[in-house]
């Protein structure tokens, strides 16, 4: 499937829900936990492979706000889970020329986890190759209002006028305002919805559905999406004939 990619259109940013983990471990009689370890190998191909074709920005939806409200013995292995597969892949990633980034609250995520992540994000800083973001922590609907938070703190301070206001100004206030929306939206595990990411950035973008649990998720599904994006027609609210250059 690789050889038919159109390697001119190829998605400056991908963004992937990351689902199915816990279902896969159970289809194999295991624990949960084991479902996030196996994980691991995902995360690896699908940021290889995004490099290989020259995405510029990866987002993965690793830990949402919700999930604090899962069991505290698996939110204890996650996070620990965090903490060994950072401090791990970090020179890899270097080695590849890959950025690590990050979105969502992470002053919320256990000290040694802030601590392995902050200097990852430092350590990574000089590459110039694909930048992945982890949304740890994350919500859209939290970043939306800490985005007016921090907006409402400005125009009081009169550092904006309500005037200046615009979509593009909103924008510079959210987690993202470093990264391009994203054009592609993958999530596995054959759920169809959102689950609270990238609200304000989702709203032109194409999604892929795939039933593949996400600890089997490898390149050639990656090339599958990518197959399905490039034969769809964007028209950001334009009709068909609008889009053909004269």
């Amino acid at each position: 499937m690789k050889e038919k990619i159109d390697m001119t259109r190829i998605p400056q940013h991908i963004a992937v829900i990351m689902d199915g983990n816990g279902r896969w471990a159970k289809k194999q009689g295991i624990a949960r936990v084991f479902g996030h370890k196996s994980a691991v190998k995902a995360v690896r191909e699908i940021i290889e492979g995004s490099a290989e074709l020259g995405v510029k920005y990866l987002t993965l939806y690793a830990f949402s706000t919700e999930n604090w409200t899962r069991p505290k013995e698996e939110i204890n292995a996650l996070m620990q889970l965090l903490v060994t597969t950072i401090r791990k892949e970090t020179p890899d990633l270097i080695k590849n020329n890959i950025r690590l980034n990050s979105i969502g609250d992470v002053s919320t995520l256990p000290p040694d986890c802030q601590l392995e992540l902050a200097q990852a994000i430092q350590e990574t800083q000089g590459s110039t190759g694909t930048t992945v973001t982890l949304a740890l922590s994350y919500s859209g609907r939290w970043e939306i209002l800490n985005a007016v938070k921090l907006l409402a703190a400005d125009l009081q301070a009169q550092k904006i006028k309500l005037e200046d206001l615009n979509d593009r100004t909103f924008a510079n206030y959210l987690n993202t305002y470093n990264l391009p929306d994203p054009e592609l939206i993958i999530r596995t595990s054959g759920e169809m919805r959102i689950s609270n990411f990238l609200l304000w950035q989702i709203a032109y973008s194409e999604f892929f559905f795939t039933d593949i649990y996400w600890p089997d998720f490898r390149k050639p599904h990656l090339y599958e999406a990518l197959l399905a994006y490039q034969s769809r027609e964007r028209r950001f609210g334009k009709i068909s004939e609008q889009l053909v250059q004269p």
